[in-house]
């Protein structure tokens, strides 16, 4: 999984669209003055956050977007990955190999750490964020 700007941008207009959805559908005019987005931008990223499933569009005069599903149920890594590549913190892709030519050694770390990464904001979802904006990164801890 890729963490890019990209990513975070989805998750923040993701966000707010669930903090505002008590008051219908959200234009990506509103989404983009409240978060100073730019509007093409968010464009480019609503349409792939459509194509997976996690908005719906409303047509007409108060139309918008919406929440295709409740906010326990969309991830950060659902929006993440609606957005970006999967999160993939080795360099050396899988059957591939390394500058010398032969397996990366620290291969099996990185994608052990793709792999946490996922998992880890694949936990996390909107309502989370909405109920714990400062969601504790030592949750996990005994």
């Amino acid at each position: 999984m890729r963490l890019s700007t990209k990513g975070r941008y989805a998750v923040t207009a993701m966000m707010d669209l669930h903090l505002h959805e008590g008051v219908g559908p959200v234009t990506l005019a509103e989404l983009s003055e409240r978060q100073h987005l730019s509007l093409s931008y968010l464009e480019q990223l609503f349409a792939s956050i459509r194509r997976h499933g996690l908005v719906s569009g409303v047509r007409g005069p108060g139309g918008g977007y919406r929440l295709a599903r409740g906010a326990d149920r969309i991830s950060v890594a659902d929006i993440i990955l609606a957005v970006d590549q999967p999160v993939d913190a080795k360099r050396v892709q899988d059957g591939q190999s390394d500058e010398t030519g032969g397996h990366c050694v620290t291969h099996d770390l990185w994608e052990e750490l793709s792999s946490q990464i996922q998992g880890f904001l694949g936990e996390i979802t909107l309502a989370n964020l909405a109920a714990e904006p400062a969601l504790s990164l030592h949750r996990h801890e005994p």
